[in-house]
């Protein structure tokens, strides 16, 4: 679901020639700060 909101949403993201790799980066950011989050929280 995130990969399709990312893919979709963020226009600017379109242009690059490395979309499927900024998408798995921003995945693995957003984990790593919801682990933090349950982890600290």
């Amino acid at each position: 679901m995130i990969f399709v909101v990312v893919e979709e949403v963020i226009p600017e993201k379109q242009r690059d020639k490395y979309t499927d790799l900024a998408v798995l980066g921003f995945i693995g950011v957003f984990l790593v700060m919801m682990i933090l989050d349950v982890a600290l929280g």
